[in-house]
């Protein structure tokens, strides 16, 4: 937007203090000194609008970071939106920190900077990076907001989250679009009168809360809630980096929300989007007339495949702004993890850019080398901040050390999404049973390297859009089959080493893919519906609840000590068995999936011990929609050698179904020992084949 004339300007000054000696600064020496070098962790309580009193008249005091600025105003509706009314001072003139105090100023005013660069008479209306609160869309000025009003009552939680958020503890994310994961009304709901909306974060507090525990999730994963200015974005493409959106309430409503789910034992991760930002001119683009956040060249500073801005990660004042923001987040709104978008296209200089777009780096290569500084930055302020909090990287590539400690070379985050599991499996499980043999490698080659990282296995939101179906929808057969295909996948993925993920809607078996402007289809759950959903949330909730009580599960998940295969090579039957172990051996449980529809009556399974043998849970079960084809009956090992075990079993493979089963206390060698060694023949193998 264009100014008539250029507002009056004072002298600017290089103290902590205006000329007049009026009104201090709110920076101290030391502030500046960090704020240079990039490690001014509490940056927030500075920058942007903070309500302040001075020689006892209250106001509000204004600090905006523009170096190449020769003007600026505060404008709002306190003043009219007037330029000339509220002009800032140039206090700190090496690093261009502009301030001032408005007195009488209160909570609530709309507010944004007029500035006027010194690049080209460049004018441009700007909303506070810093900023606590925004307008709801379609408007954009920024408010000032105290964020210190709630009370928090989580004491209990955080005390105990570093042990609840350990390596070796149950993790199972809970993924969530805030605005499409209910609305008011439901849809499908006869004679609704009320249009449909958003809940609000203190309507989604209990609702959401209840939903997650009741059905045994340990977290919620909120994609991100950073003020973001276009709904189809799904909020990847951020312009407040301190304010939560304004679709579902205040600030202080989101504190609530937070806090609400803390009291019922439950953690939230959010996502937080450092990679890249929208070029909105109210927002972070061209902010002083130059190319202040972002790289300013495009081959280093833009993603045209997205449309978007790449910050420029080499300058220390943007590497504090978001180091800053990752720990305002965890700080003042007490979130338990930051999972990281995007993280591939920040480490690789040449991500989605075709030769000759792309710059190579000092030594020639293509290697990001001031983001791979900033990663490690943010994740050592974290950890050194915030004891107990997690971050979580989503890195498609073969990076090394993603989840290694920074001082070995490593990015120092404590999980990775496995990305390659997710890819191996959906491309398996898509496959009618009669082709898996063929793809068996699928299965097992996460095995190879699934203790090079704490890995998180990712069903998300970006494999339910784009055409690319819903997770019920990827499983092929007819309806039962395809439940059933499903059933076995989540049973399998429970047992695999790592923790666990999955988007909204994916636990009942959504048929449409998700659409972040309508809520999910809850009235599947509900008769006249199939019950098949309500029978795979119910089996959802069953695996969650044996994730939760069964230690080998999670004891030993990032040590290979937990984890061992009984046969990983039975692709002619598609059916795989290990081993999950903690460090008690009466921990241990035994997972099979059959990954085809043929029932195998008779299957021979090698068991690590002598005992007595159990099924804990099977997904064939009819209570989850299966044919009920149970193995009820304790199975006493007999001492033949088989696959990698000492002893073995008999039992029932029940079609397209993972089972799981565990040893009775106190029966290691319950059964007899044997007159004469026993030696496997070719019946004892349901495929007629000893080998």
């Amino acid at each position: 937007m264009s100014a008539p004339h250029l507002p009056q300007q004072p002298d600017s000054g290089t103290n902590n203090q205006s000329q007049t000696g009026e009104i201090p600064s709110i920076f101290s020496e030391f502030d500046l000194y960090l704020f240079g070098q990039g490690k001014h962790f509490y940056l927030y309580e500075k920058m942007g609008a903070h309500p302040r009193v001075v020689d006892g008249v209250e106001g509000v005091n204004f600090a905006v970071w523009a170096p190449n600025a020769r003007a600026i105003s505060v404008i709002g509706d306190f003043n009219g939106w007037n330029r000339s009314t509220n002009l800032m001072e140039l206090r700190h003139q090496e690093l261009g920190v502009w301030e001032t105090f408005i007195p009488g100023l209160r909570e609530g005013a709309l507010y944004k900077y007029a500035i006027y660069s010194r690049n080209n008479n460049y004018t441009a209306d700007k909303i506070d990076p810093y900023a606590f609160a925004s307008e709801l869309r379609p408007n954009t000025a920024s408010i000032v907001q105290d964020i210190r009003h709630h009370q928090w009552q989580d004491a209990a939680w955080l005390e105990q989250r570093a042990q609840r958020q350990d390596l070796n503890a149950p993790l199972s994310i809970y993924e969530v679009h805030l605005g499409s994961w209910r609305h008011v009304p439901e849809r499908h709901v006869p004679g609704a009168a009320e249009e449909d909306r958003f809940m609000t974060y203190r309507e989604l507090a209990p609702a959401l809360t209840d939903y997650v525990k009741a059905h045994g999730f340990t977290h919620i994963e909120l994609l991100p809630i950073t003020e973001y200015p276009f709904d189809g974005s799904w909020g990847y493409q951020c312009t407040g980096y301190y304010a939560p959106t304004s679709r579902f309430g205040t600030p202080e409503d989101f504190q609530y929300f937070i806090d609400y789910v803390h009291q019922a034992g439950i953690g939230v991760i959010l996502d937080w989007v450092p990679s890249h930002f929208p070029k909105d001119g109210h927002a972070l683009a061209y902010f002083d007339g130059t190319h202040l956040y972002e790289h300013p060249d495009p081959r280093k500073g833009e993603h045209k495949e997205w449309g978007t801005y790449v910050f420029d990660y080499g300058r220390s004042e943007v590497r504090n702004f978001l180091v800053a923001s990752a720990l305002f987040w965890l700080r003042e709104y007490h979130i338990d993890g930051l999972r990281v978008d995007a993280v591939a296209s920040m480490l690789y200089l040449d991500y989605l850019r075709p030769a000759g777009e792309w710059i190579p780096n000092e030594h020639g290569g293509r290697e990001h080398l001031e983001a791979v500084t900033f990663l490690q930055q943010l994740n050592e302020a974290v950890y050194a901040e915030v004891p107990g909090a997690v971050t979580i990287a989503e890195e498609s590539s073969a990076w090394p050390l993603v989840t290694r400690p920074t001082y070995v070379g490593g990015l120092g985050f404590t999980h990775k999404w496995n990305m390659g599991w997710m890819h191996d499996m959906l491309e398996y499980m898509k496959l009618d049973p009669i082709y898996r043999r063929n793809y068996h490698n699928n299965i097992t080659f996460s095995l190879m390297y699934a203790y090079s990282e704490n890995y998180v296995l990712p069903l998300s939101h970006d494999e339910v859009v784009h055409i690319k179906g819903s997770m019920i929808n990827k499983m092929p057969g007819d309806l039962w089959q395809k439940f059933a295909n499903l059933r076995a996948f989540y049973g399998y993925m429970w047992g695999h080493p790592g923790k666990k993920l999955l988007f909204m809607g994916g636990e009942f078996g959504q048929w449409a893919e998700w659409n972040y402007k309508e809520s999910l289809d809850w009235h599947l759950l509900a008769p006249p519906s199939d019950p098949h959903h309500a029978q795979l949330l119910d089996f959802i909730s069953r695996l969650n609840q044996v994730y939760q009580d069964e230690p080998a599960l999670s004891a030993l998940d990032c040590d290979p000590a937990g984890f061992s295969w009984i046969d990983p090579h039975d692709s002619d039957n598609s059916v795989i068995s290990f081993l999950r172990r903690s460090k008690d051996d009466e921990d241990t449980l035994l997972f099979i999936s059959n990954f085809t529809p043929v029932p195998r009556q008779g299957y021979r399974l090698g068991v690590p011990a002598s005992g007595i043998y159990y099924e804990i849970l099977n997904s064939d079960d009819a209570r989850y929609g299966g044919s009920h084809l149970l193995n009820s009956e304790d199975m006493t090992s007999e001492p033949i050698p088989w696959q990698s075990g000492s002893r073995s079993i008999v039992l029932t493979l029940p079609p397209l179904a993972t089972i799981i089963l565990k040893r009775r206390p106190g029966t290691i060698g319950s059964e007899p020992e044997p007159l004469e060694e026993q030696v496997p023949t070719s019946s004892d193998h349901p495929s007629g084949d000893p080998s």
